[in-house]
C-alpha cells in the first residue's frame, strides 16, 4: 500500500461562538492543510498519482476558504468554524474527487504545534 500526501494553506479569519477565551473574538490563522490518499497500484510509469493533480484538487477545494471570514460561509452557518470542523469539511469535499484513490485522512494545522486529523 502506498500513501501520498499533499499540503496547501489558507489564511482566513474565524471566531468561535460559545468559547470562553480569546478565540471568541475574531482572529486569523494560516492553516496548513494536508490530504493523504492511499492506493495499492502504481501506473505504468511507477506513480500512485501525480502530485500536480492532487495539489490542483486541493487548491480547488481550498480556494473558497482562503482570505475570508469562515463564519460567513454557508458551511459554517450552523456550526463553529473550528479547526475540527474545517478538517471535516475539507475531508468531505476531497473524498468526492479522490477516486480511484482512497482518502485516508485530512490533517489541518492551526499553528506549528497544534493540528487536527479527520477521517471516516
Amino acid at each position: 500500500m502506498f500513501e501520498v500526501t499533499v499540503r496547501d494553506h489558507i489564511a482566513s479569519a474565524h471566531q468561535l461562538h460559545g468559547y470562553d477565551g480569546p478565540c471568541m473574538h475574531l482572529h486569523g490563522h494560516t492553516w496548513q492543510i494536508e490530504v493523504v490518499v492511499t492506493g495499492e497500484h502504481l501506473d505504468k510509469i511507477g506513480l500512485l498519482t501525480d502530485f500536480k493533480i492532487l495539489k490542483r484538487k486541493l487548491k480547488d477545494i481550498l480556494g473558497p476558504l482562503d482570505h475570508v471570514c469562515l463564519n460567513d460561509l454557508p458551511a459554517f452557518k450552523e456550526m463553529n468554524p473550528s479547526t475540527e470542523n474545517l478538517a471535516r469539511l475539507v475531508y468531505r469535499e476531497f473524498v468526492k474527487v479522490a477516486y480511484p484513490l482512497k482518502l485516508k485522512h485530512v490533517q489541518v494545522w492551526e499553528s506549528d504545534t497544534a493540528s487536527v486529523i479527520y477521517y471516516e
